[in-house]
């Protein structure tokens, strides 16, 4: 009995010992890789863009009063969304750096990207085959990071361009749809927005302001297209078409090319086509005026 306490003491007292010196042995803290940032500009800063690959036009772009323009290949207002992607290679961060003194290891003495932004340039090599990563040159380091910056840089030209039908600086005061089918049996329809409210010219017409305003807000003020394409119109060619009346006098001319299965409006003054899902184009040129059906 007694061999027995002695024992069980012996191995307490043992037990004890080890939780004693593992808890006052210093804890080890897991550190986290260490990670470099491709560089410190502000992407905000970038005014111009520049993006070349072999074998294509090379793309342009530039910031004028605050909003961006793709200059080449062809001109056009480009997306803000789609830039501000571009520009995010400037804050990517990386868990490799190594100096650039053998570019050829990485691919970068013939790069597959080269890309412009103000006066800073960063070029692209090959991808790493461990991690699919892709390794870049920038102001004589060289660095690992995802390959989405050179799949967004590459993208078709045509998805820069910003889908919205009308730029943000154009201020809307009204529509005359008038020259739409579904309009000109009841003589035309024209909107105008004065002093905040909305006037329709059909006299049969009962409008609701909260629901124009809705109308206007989650259509014209916002709506987006599903994808652009490039116009050139056909001056043989007559579409039912409208105008978007502009707070300085001008207006934007829309042709409708066509309403099924897809409404698309182009816009002959930007060479563009807009494409818009079927329900969405329908609200965009059916405002609701509160006609009574018969």
């Amino acid at each position: 009995m007694k061999s027995r306490w002695l024992h069980n003491l012996i191995l307490f007292l043992v037990v004890a010992g080890v939780a004693l010196f593992l808890y006052l042995t210093p804890k080890q803290k897991t550190s986290a890789p260490t990670t470099f940032t491709v560089s410190a500009i502000d992407p905000a800063s970038i005014e111009k863009i520049s993006i070349e690959a072999p074998a294509k036009s090379a793309v342009t772009m530039e910031k004028r009063d605050g909003n961006w323009f793709i200059t080449q290949p062809y001109s056009a207002r480009a997306g803000k969304f789609m830039v501000e992607r571009v520009l995010t290679i400037l804050r990517a961060n990386s868990i490799e750096k190594f100096a650039a003194d053998d570019l050829a290891r990485f691919g970068l003495d013939n790069p597959s990207l080269k890309l412009k932004l103000g006066d800073h340039v960063i070029i692209f090599g090959t991808f790493n085959p461990v991690n699919g990563q892709q390794y870049i040159a920038y102001n004589n380091s060289v660095y690992l990071v995802g390959s989405i910056y050179s799949e967004v840089a590459t993208t078709q030209v045509i998805e820069f361009v910003d889908k919205s039908p009308i730029a943000s600086w154009e201020k809307i005061a009204g529509f005359d749809f008038s020259h739409l089918e579904q309009w000109q049996e009841l003589g035309g329809l024209r909107l105008d927005l004065e002093d905040g409210k909305w006037k329709v010219s059909l006299a049969s017409a009962k409008p609701g302001q909260d629901t124009l305003n809705q109308w206007f807000d989650e259509g014209w003020r916002s709506v987006s297209a599903v994808s652009v394409e490039t116009y050139k119109p056909d001056h043989k060619a007559v579409y039912p078409s409208f105008e978007v009346k502009l707070k300085d006098g001008k207006s934007i001319h829309f042709d409708k090319i066509l309403e099924n299965p897809d409404l698309q409006l182009g816009r002959p003054d930007e060479g563009l086509i807009y494409h818009f899902q079927n329900d969405v184009g329908f609200s965009l040129l059916n405002p609701p005026i509160g006609l009574e059906k018969k």
